[in-house]
């Protein structure tokens, strides 16, 4: 006899499952362009489906993040760091109660608007854009959503929800007119979603953990990828206090080779700052 199970929970049902400061779907501000509701799909998977499947998204591919190309194939491209980061962020969110889908949504997208060559192309790129106020990756990210990717007949950009955008424009925190910040409102008023964003206020919970995990990621990932460029050694994270004592734990186990001992050290400190994140996180939102 053929057991008959419940079906399984809509979008809808798993929201009550959320923590009451997380971001809700069914709650969402909108897009710019209205849609019909999705009856399997909340908004924010909307989002995350439509970034995953743009063509920005399969560029990172061959965008390097620190070097200059990718040398090999153990060096990390943006696109495998935009996985990494999502999935430390999703799992943030699940640790926290938070909406996943928004955040990994964030995490995704976060990079769409780096050029090539890693940190120096931008270096370069940002120079000879100088007469046109320079270049800024996270104005460009928003201008690929909202208006360079060209996916569908009834819209320019990808359409997203107006907390993903607001994520995505608020990367390092509320947006700063007198500051840094200038060539993102630019964009933010250039694609007309000023209004619906708040640029002096905080994003979602989601949107900052994406953020965190963006640096959890790279800060882990460069030590990773310094150590198998030959950049320094690993007696030289002794000094460090993010790395001693997960060093220290490394040597213990005594691998069977380096490459097994940077695996390791890697776990480590990832694990260590996720740890400290949500612990921190807690105790904050008590």
């Amino acid at each position: 006899m053929i057991e008959r199970r419940a079906p399984a929970p809509t979008w809808r049902e798993r929201e009550g499952w959320l923590a009451s400061y997380a971001a809700r779907g069914s709650l969402s501000r909108g897009r710019l362009h209205p849609e019909a509701e999705s009856p399997t799909r909340s908004p924010f998977q909307r989002d995350r489906d439509r970034i995953i499947h743009s063509t920005a998204f399969r560029r990172l591919e061959y965008k390097t993040q620190v070097f200059v190309y990718h040398e090999g194939d153990h060096y990390r491209t943006r696109l495998t760091h935009s996985l990494e980061v999502a999935q430390i962020a999703r799992s943030l969110a699940r640790a926290l109660n938070l909406d996943e889908d928004l955040a990994e949504a964030c995490a995704l997208a976060h990079d769409l608007g780096h050029p090539p060559f890693g940190h120096a192309g931008e270096a370069v790129l940002d120079e000879m854009m100088s007469d046109y106020g320079g270049f800024d990756h996270n104005a460009q990210t928003l201008r690929i959503v909202t208006m360079l990717e060209r996916r569908y007949a009834a819209f320019a950009g990808l359409n997203l929800t107006f907390e993903t955008l607001e994520g995505l424009a608020k990367h390092n925190g509320p947006l700063d007119p007198d500051g840094r910040d200038g060539a993102v409102l630019r964009t933010v008023e250039d694609a007309g979603i000023a209004e619906h964003i708040a640029p002096a206020l905080w994003p979602p919970l989601e949107a900052q953990l994406a953020a965190i995990a963006d640096d959890v990621a790279y800060t882990a990932h460069d030590i990773d990828d310094g150590l198998r460029a030959g950049l320094f050694a690993l007696d030289a994270l002794e000094a460090l206090q993010l790395t001693a004592s997960p060093l220290a734990e490394v040597r213990r186990l005594d691998p069977a080779s380096r490459t097994i001992a940077v695996h390791e050290l890697g776990r480590r400190v990832i694990d260590r700052l996720v740890r400290d994140l949500l612990d921190e996180t807690r105790r904050r939102i008590a």
